[in-house]
């Protein structure tokens, strides 16, 4: 057996998703990955995105970005209740994200996002990884 770096091409993309729902039937369970994209315009003018996933019973957001001139306009508190609005009463039991101690985990929690944990960056505390979740009721 050899193992070496590669690109993830659409082929072994293909291959790994093929494995994944095998595995998932098995088990009576279904990713159904979706992805997700919210934008806060106006004028013609972008002024936040926010963009994660849905799997299994979970939602995740990835990347959420309110453009510098357009901050303290609560443009990001209204991206993440946007994503939570949409997705409430349709499965969902949570909503997951990550951020780094530079971004913003207090925003989260004003938002009403729980602590899970953070994993610490032993050589940059700006570099530690906040993981917040939020119950659906």
């Amino acid at each position: 057996m050899k193992i070496e770096k590669t690109k993830l091409t659409e082929e072994l993309e293909d291959l790994m998703e093929e494995e994944y729902a095998k595995e998932e039937r098995k088990h009576n369970v279904f990713c159904n990955y979706t992805p997700f994209c919210f934008v806060a315009s106006e004028d013609n003018n972008t002024l936040g995105i926010i963009a994660g996933y849905t799997a299994y019973e979970e939602v995740y957001i990835d990347d959420l970005i309110v453009i510098d001139k357009y901050r303290g306009r609560d443009i990001g508190t209204k991206l993440v209740t946007q994503v939570e609005d949409f997705y409430r009463g349709k499965g969902f039991n949570n909503i997951n994200l990550c951020t780094n101690g530079f971004q913003a985990p207090k925003f989260y929690e004003k938002c009403g996002y729980q602590l899970e944990f953070i994993r610490k960056n032993k050589n940059n505390p700006k570099l530690d990884k906040y993981f917040y979740v939020k119950f659906y009721e």
